[in-house]
Formats: C-alpha cells, structure tokens, sequence
C-alpha cells in the first residue's frame, strides 16, 4: 500500500462523530463516514431534546382549564406531536443548510451532517416528509391548527435562508417560533386567546432568545461572525438591554392580566399569588444567562433544580386558580 493510500485510510478512521475531521480533508471523510447512517443518528439530528419547546401547546388550553375534557386533550396532543414533526424536519433541513458554519462551532460539529454521518441529501428528504407528515396530521384537530404549522414552516424556512443574518429580525423570527407554537395550542382546541397572553408569550420568548443569542457570544468569541453574521452586529450590552425590557415586558403583563383579566376563568386570588413564582422563575433564569447558559434552554431548564421548583410552584399555583372551587 502507498503512502497516499494509507493517509486516505487513516482520514476516514479518524472521521467519527466525537472526532469530526477539519481541513483538506474534511470533504473525503464525510462521505465516507456517512455512507451507512444508522438509526440513531437520524433520532439525534431530530433533537428529541428540543421538543420540550412543544409542551407550549398546553399553555392556551390549560389556562382555559379545558384539559380536562378529552376531546381538547387529544387535540392538544395531536398539536403537540404536530409540532414535534415539524421542528425536528426543520431541523434537518436547517443542519443540511448550515453544515460549512456547523463544522466551525465547537459543539455543533458533533451534530451528524456535519460530522459526516448523516448525507445532505437523506437529510433534506426525510425533513421534507416531516414537514408533509406534520402539516396532513394536524388536520385531525382543526383546519386552523394546520394554517398555524403551515405558517411555522414559512417562517422558519425564512429563518433558514435569509432571516437568521439580520439582526434584531433573527431575534423576533425565533420568538415568533414560540409564540406560534403557544397560538396552536389555541385554535386545536378552539379556545381565545387574549391580548395579555400574547404579550406575555412574545416578551418572554424575546428574553429566552435573546439569551441564547448572549451565550453563543460569550462562547464562541471572535470567532462568533464565522458561525452567525448576526453575532458580529450584537455586543453584550445591547443584548442585555434586549433581555431586560423582554423580560420587564413580560412580568408588567403577566401582572397585569393576573390582577384585571383573570376573574371570568377562575378564582383571582391564585392567579395573583402565582405571581410570586413567575417573577421569581424569570429572575432565576436572568441569573443563569447572565453565567453564560442560556445557549441550550431546553437543557438548562432540564438542569437547574431550583428553576425546576419554581416552575411546579407556578403550576400548582396556576391549576388551583384554574380548576379550584
């Protein structure tokens, strides 16, 4: 065996998801490395992490208190699964489109199209019949809730191709993200949906991704523009003063509609207490962005205990003002 043989040998062993290959040779060991995807690999390029985003779905219809029925659960969990297909196809698509910028970021070029596990190709198709899957399932709840997922999808195709490099949209783009996913919950079930809740979903997604967006800065540094133009606009000042008038924003509504628009869905009084936790919950995940860890939310809201107990309190407190005689 020649020399160049054996170096083209050693590249490809080399190429693994734990050690994704960089540099001249970064073209030949993917394709090597991904000509046989198993299973697994196409389960964490969905992100099964992420879907507890979804469980938003669950906020119009619980503070209904129509949960307890079980044609509206069932709708909910139809919007839910909806929108667990829809963002794990987008995710494909979006890891496809980004796989170059990927390769350049310290932790997502682990991700497996971008580690070369996953083909461009298998990943494009198999997130388009995601999305087609998505989009015929939601037709089983209402008609609308198909109308919000296509809407989803507009947007985070949007997000994908163009909307992610312009600053300040990137931000509201992906709050947007959130908040069609709490309007979903909504009209599958056919409940109202009310002004303060809207303003409260909005703001509080807002402070999320502007938090997201500080974490990625502090971790990647100068390097940040390589991996998001967005990045190289934002400074660390601005988007603190991003997070705190979303999260002002927030707490004014939340108070608000607990104190004046509460009274016809259930008793005001636990409306009212359940704003000790809520205010409490969102300065405890200030604290945690302001430590830099906020880039994965889903992970952090699965770690910190303390933000765990906060929210159970919320809940208890919130079910008791919905559901108490």
């Amino acid at each position: 065996m020649d020399l160049r043989s054996q170096a083209s040998r050693q590249t490809t062993q080399d190429a693994t998801p734990g050690n994704p290959v960089t540099g001249p040779d970064a073209t030949v060991a993917p394709a090597a490395a991904a000509a046989t995807p198993g299973i697994a690999a196409y389960i964490r390029l969905a992100r099964p992490k992420q879907w507890l985003k979804n469980v938003l779905v669950v906020a119009a219809p619980g503070a209904a208190g129509v949960l307890s029925h079980g044609d509206a659960l069932l709708k909910t969990g139809v919007a839910f699964v909806c929108f667990c297909l829809a963002a794990s196809g987008t995710y494909y698509i979006n890891d496809a489109l980004d796989v170059e910028a990927d390769r350049l970021h310290p932790k997502k070029r682990f991700r497996p199209i971008a580690a070369g596990i996953v083909p461009v190709r298998a990943a494009v198709v198999a997130g388009v019949l995601l999305l087609a899957t998505a989009v015929a399932l939601s037709f089983v709840a209402r008609w609308e809730l198909a109308a919000v997922i296509a809407g989803y999808l507009a947007l985070t195709v949007a997000y994908s191709l163009w909307l992610k490099n312009e600053a300040v949209i990137d931000l509201a783009a992906v709050a947007a993200g959130f908040v069609l996913r709490m309007i979903a919950g909504g009209v599958a079930v056919g409940v109202p949906i009310s002004f303060w809740f809207l303003i409260v979903a909005a703001s509080g997604s807002l402070f999320m991704v502007t938090g997201k967006r500080h974490a990625e800065l502090l971790e990647l540094g100068d390097d940040a523009g390589g991996h998001r133009r967005s990045l190289d606009v934002y400074s660390l000042a601005f988007l603190n003063y991003v997070r705190a008038v979303a999260s002002s924003v927030a707490i004014l509504a939340y108070c608000l509609w607990a104190f004046e628009k509460s009274t016809p869905v259930g008793q005001p009084i636990w409306f009212q207490l359940s704003i000790v936790p809520f205010v409490i919950a969102v300065l405890r995940y200030a604290l945690l962005l302001e430590q830099g860890k906020g880039g994965a939310p889903e992970e952090l809201v699965l770690s910190d205990r303390a933000l765990q107990i906060i929210g159970v309190a919320w809940v208890a407190l919130f079910a008791i003002a919905v559901h108490g005689s």
